[in-house]
């Protein structure tokens, strides 16, 4: 029988993890293989070509567009500054003279004796890439970006908001369930990437803003603010870019969800070190998920690339949590994977499995059949691992 696959999401005290830093278009990079790098160092940087601006320069003249060239006073190639005169005509004995000044500073890369037009380039964008994580270059791309390797603590998140963040990590609640309001934020936490419990409120949110909160990892958040907080309709198939003033990650679910306390427990460990961050979220092909990274900077790591491990097919006694109501949030353990399809309540057929969850109503372990669709693995190191996993 082939292995059975499921979505996952990890949650690893220790892991060797590698990040691909990459240049949106060729550049240069500024690190070779083996080097030491830091966080917040630039890695590769490029420039992005500026924005075209069509004039037609003819009509501001009042000229044919075939009689232009002889009134221009700048060439194809030529650098301009905003407001500074490109072409000029001499008028009637030095009176009526009509000019034509640059609308952007850049350079002319076109002038049309067609059309009378003038194309403007706005000056290029310049970009940089930085490592994200503290760790050791193990690949180069050529003109492209790099590949950082570290030793690092990650915690994998269902959704997020807001791109890249390094700060340090601070625990703002005390407990998973505990719900943050706007009076736990204040003018202390400015810098911080703060660790919540089960829900934060979009207040609480906004003074987080207010101080300079660097991000915010919370059980839950309503879904139903996001539109009010960012004034627009976010969809769920891609996210990172959102100009929110801080980054969000949401540990488990839209609603008021105690984060798991093994995640809280572990996010407690690394508190105080510097962290980095990342709310991007893609759910379609290419998964991307939200993430904490802590990396273990005293630990020596393989400066050659390490090979990640082949997925592995689900199996008996894997850590699984539920994704649709009526067990959504739950955690437990695969206890049977029946072979055969089952005909569901809702009578169509499905491969199910028995999920054992351990958070029972009367206290007491509780099983249920549920259908292989409606969860998601919770990734785990190896037990070979220099640090043990840790679970949700």
């Amino acid at each position: 029988m082939a292995a059975i696959f499921t979505p996952g999401l990890k949650v690893q005290d220790h892991t060797i993890l590698q990040k691909d830093r990459r240049l949106p278009m060729r550049g240069e990079v500024a690190v070779k293989v083996g080097d030491t790098v830091r966080s917040d160092q630039v890695i590769a940087r490029t420039e992005l070509p500026g924005k075209v601006y069509p004039v037609n320069v003819a009509n501001q003249l009042g000229v044919d567009p075939g009689q232009l060239m002889p009134y221009m006073l700048k060439k194809v190639g030529d650098r301009v500054e905003e407001g500074e005169i490109i072409a000029r005509t001499p008028g009637f004995f030095g009176f009526f003279k009509a000019e034509s000044k640059a609308i952007v500073t850049g350079t002319i890369e076109s002038i049309s004796i067609v059309t009378g037009q003038v194309i403007y380039q706005a000056m290029p964008v310049p970009v940089e890439v930085d490592a994200y994580i503290n760790g050791t270059v193990v690949e180069v791309h050529e003109g492209e970006g790099c590949v950082v390797q570290a030793a690092a603590t990650l915690v994998q998140g269902i959704f997020g908001l807001g791109g890249e963040v390094q700060a340090p990590l601070a625990m703002l609640a005390t407990h998973p369930d505990q719900l943050i309001e706007e009076s736990d934020i204040g003018p202390q936490h400015r810098g911080q990437i703060l660790i919540g419990g089960s829900f934060v409120t979009i207040g609480a949110l906004r003074r987080a803003v207010e101080h300079g909160v660097a991000g915010l990892v919370t059980g839950g958040f309503d879904y139903d603010e996001i539109k009010e907080l960012l004034g627009y309709e976010v969809g769920v198939a891609i996210t990172g870019g959102e100009k929110l003033g801080l980054s969000l990650i949401v540990t488990e679910g839209f609603g008021r969800i105690p984060m798991a306390p093994a995640t809280f427990a572990l996010l407690q460990k690394r508190a105080g070190r510097r962290a980095s961050i990342n709310g991007a979220t893609q759910i379609r092909a290419g998964v991307i998920r939200p993430e904490v990274v802590v990396t273990y900077d005293d630990e020596a790591v393989p400066t050659e690339k390490v090979t990640p491990p082949e997925p592995k097919g689900l199996s008996i006694g894997d850590t699984v949590r539920g994704i649709r109501t009526p067990w959504f949030g739950r955690i437990g353990t695969v206890v049977s994977l029946p072979v055969e399809p089952v005909v569901l309540e809702t009578e169509s057929k499905a491969r199910v499995m028995e999920v054992e969850f351990r958070d029972g109503a009367d206290g007491q372990p509780e099983r249920a059949m549920l259908p292989r669709s409606n969860v998601e693995t919770i990734e785990r190191e190896p037990a070979s691992a220099p640090t043990a996993g840790v679970g949700r």
